[in-house]
């Protein structure tokens, strides 16, 4: 087996930080896609993104706003 093939299971900061937003995201409201990609876009700011469905947006306006 070689060295690639080989995985620790440990997580980079930006692999813990992505998973966090996921979650948050997808908690308040959007599907798994678009959590992912919000999650991924780190110029998003998660709390304005939860604040627009928290305020009625659909997530297709709030992906329209933050994208």
């Amino acid at each position: 087996m070689s060295a690639a093939n080989v995985t620790t299971g440990v997580d980079t900061e930006v692999d813990v930080v992505e998973q966090w937003r996921h979650e948050a995201l997808w908690r308040a409201g959007y599907d798994a896609e678009a959590a992912v990609v919000l999650a991924a876009s780190h110029d998003v700011d998660l709390h304005l993104a939860v604040d627009l469905l928290e305020r009625g947006c659909t997530q297709e306006l709030a992906l329209q706003i933050l994208l």
